[in-house]
């Protein structure tokens, strides 16, 4: 297997760089007439696009998971994931638990008092991908860190399987983070049950979680009516190597994203040559043995690519203009070089943390930004799912200090009325 080879200063390395998505019209029109259904018709709407899209026969009667499936999941899962599970779990709260800040209140001499003060959203939803693949991952990265800003209702969807069921691991993933509430409905209609509410589905202050072009634009259409956590396009990756990188573990981490869609963006960036063509001969002996191979290979063909560089420092250059979601430092040093690093989602350090410990494991949470935008945007956080106060309380005597200055600012903003509410006050405590 072969990558198309792109030098970092050549006119065909901008070219990349450009979008990868396809046109969006004919995808933006299809999700204008789900939202318009679904907000016409409610539930009547999801139980027919469910059956549309999903091929289940989903109605009020199974709608929602009931107790009796948790219980058959349990059933059908080993004890081997429930051990993983739970040590998952309990990684991805003490990391989260470190990113809660605290209100604050602080004083001064004039006994003016500034704060912030930080509340949890009420109720949100979180989108899990289905169908026939399973996500207990996903349920994980959006639930937990829900949990720990302190928000009271959750509310999970995810597309069902033909037969009605969700996955089982997914499932008990949700159950062992006390998730009650669980609707078996995805795509672009999942978003507008929760953004807009149905007769069975009460609205959302947030919706959270990766899905595919479908629920990436809905989510975009409900932006406004509620918060989201991002707009999320195909995974990517972005390994820099250097000589002393090996080629098996290179290959294996971008074939771990290509996995994931057609549209998933592998690169390797390297100031190595000659490492591109060892890469390229563990990827097709690597391949040969998974499952997802059609999807890896036109993945890697059309979407990957080998960025050849001068150096180490041009290497992490590139990086930043690629803005990857996961950006993997397979080199010799790799702290001697995280300060060069600006623009990630998550970087991953050395030879021994593969994209995969971050995923499902170490902690941090793997919905990342994604298309370039990690320039401007952060993972999902605690903070995702909280929304801040500020709190101002001013004394008389403060406010006398500091009137003039505030009415002058006032003035030349032409806002006479501002400035009046100071004075007011002024000439009162003055009289």
């Amino acid at each position: 297997m072969r990558l198309r080879r792109i030098k970092a200063d050549s006119p065909e390395m901008e070219q990349f760089l450009k979008s990868h998505y396809a046109d969006l019209q004919l995808f933006q029109e299809r999700v204008e007439s789900i939202a318009a259904d679904v907000k016409q018709r409610g539930d009547q709407a999801l139980f027919e696009l469910t059956r549309k899209f999903d091929g289940a026969p989903i109605d009020h009667g199974n709608f929602r998971v009931s107790d009796e499936e948790i219980d058959k999941a349990y059933d059908l899962v080993d004890d081997e994931y429930l051990s993983a599970l739970r040590h998952a779990i309990d990684n991805i709260y003490e990391f989260h638990l470190r990113q809660l800040r605290n209100s604050w209140m602080e004083p001064d001499e004039n006994g003016n008092i500034l704060g912030q003060v930080f509340r949890p959203l009420e109720r949100v939803g979180i989108y899990v991908p289905g169908g026939t693949a399973a996500y207990p991952s996903s349920v994980l990265m959006n639930a937990i860190p829900a949990q720990v800003a302190g928000v009271k209702e959750i509310a999970m969807v995810s597309p069902p399987a033909k037969d009605g069921s969700l996955n089982p691991y997914t499932l008990v993933a949700a159950a062992e983070l006390g998730l009650e509430e669980i609707y078996k409905m995805g795509g672009a209609q999942a978003v507008f049950a929760l953004a807009w509410g149905t007769e069975t589905v009460p609205k959302v202050d947030l919706i959270s979680g990766p899905g595919n072009i479908y629920v990436t634009l809905a989510k975009k259409m409900v932006y406004g009516d509620v918060n989201i956590d991002m707009l999320a396009g195909p995974s990517e990756i972005l390994i820099i190597a250097d000589g002393s990188a090996d080629p098996a573990y290179i290959a294996a981490d971008l074939m771990s994203q290509a996995e994931h869609d057609v549209l998933a963006r592998s690169i390797l960036v390297t100031h190595h040559e000659s490492l591109a063509e060892q890469v390229e001969a563990e990827l097709q002996r690597q391949i040969a043995a998974l499952s997802r191979r059609d999807i890896i290979e036109k993945a890697l063909t059309e979407q990957g690519a080998v960025i050849l560089t001068g150096d180490l420092e041009q290497s992490c250059q590139v990086a930043n203009l690629v803005a990857p979601e996961h950006l993997e430092l397979l080199v010799d040093k790799p702290f001697e070089i995280l300060h060069l690093i600006e623009n990630a989602g998550a970087i991953f350090m050395g030879a021994y943390t593969p994209e995969p410990v971050g995923d499902y494991f170490a902690g941090p949470n793997h919905i990342l930004p994604t298309g370039g935008t990690a320039r401007f945007y952060s993972p999902v956080t605690v903070d995702t799912f909280r929304k801040a106060s500020s709190i101002i309380c001013y004394s008389k005597a403060g406010l006398l200090e500091s009137a003039d200055e505030i009415i002058k600012l006032a003035t030349v903003e032409g806002l006479t009325a501002h400035a009046n509410s100071i004075k007011v006050r002024k000439e009162k405590a003055n009289g």
